[in-house]
């Protein structure tokens, strides 16, 4: 079964305005079969195969004659000497849509594009499916929140129905085996394994580099490195605090989110919805799916995620800031079924400080109806 993305049009869009489009997202997370449905009529080259990935690294003027237009290159990194070669293909032919670039691993990808390929390729990125997706393929659907915090959107899940201890070791298993091995030159990847563990417990909270590799076993340096290899590959992501132009009592350390909170809860050992729901930072999770749901709709549209959070010394916090041209929009994340007065005292709060600009005010919870208050729009879970 096959979920149409919603990306789709986003990309058809740069096709055919950049002549190379380059997709990068988690393992699993659909790129394939993303790109094999929407240009069936493009060959499709993946650089995991070792043959090919060794023609082209020898001989790549050979290769990119062999595979000289609509032509999509899986797992492109792995190949990295053929950016500059790209560069002087597409300069020549100038044509749009020449080539499409997919990969896992964005630092490594990302680099090789900024050295080589700028100007002349649309960067997108594609995260596992949203809530929005799943509604549009099936009208009908319907979940629980603890149940859609615990799945998360891996297509697999749901392209061929499997649960999420059947699909999260293997998925991890041959995360840590090819991208960490490949990139840290990791030994202990139980330890690895554990490191992810960790991160996962902190969902949600202010990000203490020398508490998490203190617990972690290590330094400060492998920390951090690690953290930036889980980054590049879609697994976890930061959230910066908003501080333009406020003074030293603002928070500045970041939050650190799971790109997928079924990702998370599997490294967590939560296992069903009813672990979920009576876990003792199920608010955390909950801000964290609503986080990567606002994440996936601007990524879906081509468009950059500029979001933050607000905490002040006195403990006055936001749980999001969206930064929308000139406005600041506000959302509290609330896992409750029912909206309380409390829950906006923090917006009202903020609003207060003349620095702020002007923006709508939200508050999304766990019930679901949608409310108009005069403090702020209360929307559900379903509706974000």
């Amino acid at each position: 079964m096959y979920i149409s993305r919603a990306i789709r049009p986003a990309i058809e869009r740069f096709m055919g305005k950049f002549p190379i489009v380059s997709l990068t997202g988690p393992r699993q997370g659909g790129k394939t079969t993303l790109l094999r449905n929407l240009f069936p009529d493009y060959r499709y080259v993946t650089l995991e195969n070792a043959d090919l990935r060794e023609y082209a690294l020898r001989d790549p003027n050979g290769f990119l004659r062999t595979y000289d237009r609509r032509v999509i290159f899986d797992e492109v990194q792995r190949a990295p000497q053929l950016f500059s070669y790209l560069q002087t293909k597409v300069d020549e032919s100038q044509m749009m849509g020449q080539f499409i670039l997919s990969g896992s691993q964005n630092f490594l990808l990302m680099e090789k594009i900024t050295q080589s390929l700028a100007g002349r390729v649309a960067v997108m990125k594609l995260l596992p499916l949203s809530i929005a997706e799943l509604r549009a393929d099936q009208p009908s659907f319907s979940v629980s929140l603890p149940d859609m915090i615990l799945k998360g959107g891996y297509p697999a899940l749901y392209h061929r129905e499997l649960t999420p201890m059947e699909l999260f070791p293997s998925h991890i298993e041959t995360y840590v085996e090819r991208d960490v091995r490949d990139i840290l030159k990791v030994q202990d990847l139980i330890q690895f394994q554990s490191f992810m563990r960790l991160c996962a417990g902190r969902v949600g909270q202010l990000l203490n580099m020398q508490s998490l590799a203190a617990d972690a076993g290590i330094n400060v340096a492998t920390a951090r490195s690690w953290l930036s290899v889980l980054e590049s590959s879609y697994i976890v992501h930061q959230l910066p605090p908003y501080f333009r132009n406020f003074n030293k009592r603002i928070t500045k350390s970041t939050k650190l989110y799971f790109y997928d909170t079924g990702l998370a809860c599997y490294l967590l050992n939560l296992r069903t919805p009813e672990q979920v729901e009576t876990y003792y930072q199920r608010g955390s999770l909950f801000e964290n799916l609503m986080l990567s749901e606002m994440i996936k709709k601007q990524y879906n549209q081509g468009l950059p995620a500029q979001f933050y959070f607000w905490r002040d010394s006195n403990g006055i916090e936001i749980d999001l800031v969206s930064e929308n041209g000139t406005r600041l929009d506000f959302y509290e994340m609330k896992y409750s079924y029912t909206p309380n007065s409390d829950f906006f005292k923090n917006i009202a709060a903020v609003r207060k400080i003349e620095a702020f600009p002007d923006g709508d005010n939200f508050v999304v919870y766990a019930g679901e109806e949608n409310q108009h208050r005069t403090a702020a729009e209360v929307l559900s879970w379903m509706a974000i």
